[in-house]
């Protein structure tokens, strides 16, 4: 997982490349690589570009397929391993007072999202629900009280994305890595609303 510089910025375009390569050495070096596969989002528009423009290009100068896996589905994986008897509810912190969210049957079956929301129009969602989740991810921890679902602690590792369930979900959902990887937005980035907001 890429982290944070001292400024508190993400570190995608200063680590990612090193990460990858550490990865790589990690599953017996560049040969043993049959695939590249990436998180598509929804998730920050900075680092979705630099993660999958990273991973076309490894992709296309490794002669490798590529797939492109939602990380609320992955998220929704983790949580599946953890506790299968229940249903999952990946829940991602989208700024702006909203979240990213998408609920797992105990199949692993996605039911509804990905969607993005405030919090309290998600717990409303949730109340509807005929049995209530298991939820995870940087938006179930920071919205815990609003949604008054169970939550994993703090530090479970269930609230991170997984490199692993990324990979799995790539080799299991059919793609095939056919295709190019295409980020999964939800809403339109802040520069362009500010061009709405200033009539630029």
């Amino acid at each position: 997982m890429i982290g944070l510089d001292a400024d508190g910025s993400p570190r995608h375009s200063t680590a990612l490349l090193a990460e990858v390569e550490r990865a790589a050495a990690a599953a017996g070096g560049w040969d043993a690589v049959d695939a590249v596969a990436v998180g598509v989002g929804p998730g920050s528009f900075t680092g979705l570009r630099i993660g999958i423009a990273t991973a076309r290009a490894l992709a296309a100068g490794l002669g490798l397929p590529a797939s492109g896996v939602c990380t609320l589905d992955a998220i929704g994986r983790g949580l599946g391993e953890t506790r299968a008897d229940s249903p999952a509810l990946a829940v991602l912190d989208a700024r702006r007072g909203e979240v990213f969210a998408a609920l797992y049957s105990t199949a692993g079956e996605r039911l509804w999202g990905p969607l993005v929301e405030p919090p309290g129009d998600l717990a409303k969602r949730l109340a509807e629900l005929p049995r209530a989740p298991l939820a995870a991810g940087s938006g179930a921890l920071r919205f815990r009280d609003e949604l008054g679902v169970e939550t994993p602690a703090d530090d479970d590792p269930v609230h991170r994305v997984a490199a692993r369930h990324v990979c799995a979900l790539a080799v299991t959902d059919g793609t095939g890595g056919s295709g190019v990887p295409a980020p999964i937005y939800l809403r339109a980035p802040d520069a362009e609303r500010w061009r709405e907001r200033d009539g630029v």
